[in-house]
């Protein structure tokens, strides 16, 4: 067990020195040359007063000098504020001056997009300037020892009310999600890993670095794009792709899909966000290896549950909990009852993953966290015999039609496995009579019809009469995240925005 995720580069670079830990669009490190990044970034740092527990903002799209600054920040005994590239000049400005950040490392055209910077700002290093290449040629220094409960990550959330809340990951959660993935997942030195996930989200953290603590190599991509992928993973002969649902279903539905060589693919990893058994057979059709769901959120530094890469497939199961990680089922009816076998209920996770709290926010803490340590997650979810767990939706984006509970996963399952559809995000519409309708918002595959009666239809045999959806709206992309997340609450803004009519669509 190494002190903290500082080490993971150390480590791999001691271990095989000349093993290529990372290939972008541009350049190729081996882990002598990225481990040595770090720890000169780290010296550069410090170099210029950033002490440890300092807070050092890292705003950039993916690219090796995000990686290589994530570790040298680590390395320095500082905390890392990782920032979504996506995120407005507001946005970004409010992050900066909550988690007090003294330093801020971005590309240059992000950096330009900033109205101002906050004045407790002692460093600024832009990733195409000169700064950033004095920092690789500071004198490398050793990581700097620190405690594993001390913070690591102030990782903010998506703020879909109010301002978002920093989440302060500790160095021993973040570490043992990336060992605990490493090992469940079967990652090795021979392992290639295909991700276009967001840096600065945990799921692509930990894509990255479970890969580094194995010792494989990491092929990242800025941005998802279906091409891309298809090219990286024969070229590289990639042994593993890691994606959310949104991902998988745009490669699936993409024509080059009928010419991709995907032989070397030997297992694949999905999270995020609920997907359907379908898909998730279609792809482990055409790629010829398991799927393995990933469950996590930003409050659990990553996963906090998955399936062994050799264990018995359950389709739709998110698996397992992690090794040291407890989930109980707390009963929608009351709380401090544990649901029976297969009954909904909340999920609420204790053990090491599980944040220290929420960055000055000590009553939206106590109101996540209770005195035993239990986290309450906002996921409704459910347990059967075998002890595997299921998740069927956020609480937050439940319909509620005439006094019956809907939630949107459901309907974009049994949608989702029409031949027609190639997306399919659900969410509520407002109505007179039974306050809210469920509506499908439907992407159809190139070449592809359907008609709204069609789709409804479809349902008809999977899903009890109030759960069916009510309207269809067919549009030509649905809102999703940097990393790739369906968008439900943007949905209705999205439909009426393509001033797009129900009732019909078809894609040419």
């Amino acid at each position: 067990m190494t002190a903290g995720p500082s080490a993971i580069l150390r480590l791999a670079a001691d271990r095989d020195p000349d093993g290529l830990a990372l290939v972008t669009a541009t350049d190729r490190l081996t882990y002598r040359e990225l481990d040595r990044a770090a720890a000169a970034i780290a010296g550069g740092l410090q170099r210029h007063g950033i002490a440890p527990g300092e807070v050092v903002s890292l705003y950039s799209p993916n690219r090796w000098e995000w990686i290589a600054a994530y570790h040298g920040i680590l390395r320095a005994g500082a905390v890392v504020n990782p920032i979504n590239a996506m995120l407005t000049s507001e946005e970004v400005d409010y992050i900066l001056n909550d988690c007090g950040a003294v330093a801020i490392v971005a590309s240059g055209p992000l950096l330009q997009r900033l109205r101002s910077l906050p004045a407790g700002l002692r460093l600024v290093v832009d990733l195409e300037e000169c700064s950033f290449g004095e920092l690789l040629e500071a004198e490398p220094i050793d990581p700097v020892e620190v405690a594993a409960d001390a913070p690591c990550t102030i990782a903010y959330t998506s703020g879909t009310t109010g301002h978002p809340k920093g989440a302060v990951q500790s160095q021993y959660g973040v570490l043992v999600n990336c060992e605990h993935t490493a090992q469940l997942h079967g990652r090795g030195p021979d392992d290639v890993v295909v991700t276009a996930l967001p840096l600065p989200h945990v799921f692509g953290n930990v894509s990255v670095n479970s890969t580094f603590l194995a010792g494989g190599t990491v092929v990242l991509r800025e941005r998802f794009d279906c091409a891309d992928v298809f090219e990286s993973i024969k070229v590289h002969r990639a042994t593993m792709f890691e994606g959310v649902p949104a991902m998988y279903a745009r490669l699936l539905a993409d024509p080059a899909l009928a010419t991709a060589d995907l032989s070397s693919v030997t297992r694949s990893t999905v999270g995020g966000q609920t997907i359907a058994v379908s898909t998730m057979q279609a792809w482990q059709e055409v790629s010829g290896a398991p799927l393995l769901q990933v469950w996590g959120m930003t409050e659990l530094s990553g996963h906090a549950t998955t399936h062994r890469y050799d264990g018995p497939e359950v389709l739709g199961s998110i698996g397992v909990p992690f090794p040291g990680v407890e989930i109980r089922i707390a009963a929608l009816d009351q709380p401090t009852r544990e649901a029976a076998v297969e009954e909904r209920g909340e999920l609420m996770v204790r053990g090491p993953v599980v944040m220290l709290g929420y960055h000055d926010r000590p009553k939206a803490t106590a109101e996540t966290i209770d005195p035993e340590g239990w986290l309450s997650t906002g996921d409704i979810g459910y347990r059967i015999e075998s002890g595997h767990l299921f998740i069927v939706d956020r609480k937050k984006d439940l319909i509620i039609t005439g006094g019956y509970n809907v939630y949107p996963a459901e309907i974009e399952r049994v949608l989702a496995g029409h031949p027609a559809v190639a997306m399919v995000g659900a969410g509520a519409v407002p109505d007179a009579v039974l306050g809210e309708l469920a509506c499908a918002y439907v992407v159809l595959r190139p070449g592809a019809s359907a008609t709204e009666a069609e789709l409804i239809g479809f349902t008809e045999t999977h899903l009890a009469p109030y759960k069916r959806p009510r309207l269809v709206r067919f549009v030509s992309q649905l809102p999703t995240t940097t990393s790739g997340k369906i968008m439900r609450r943007r949905l209705a803004a999205v439909a009426d925005g393509e001033d797009v009519a129900a009732g019909k669509g078809t894609v040419e």
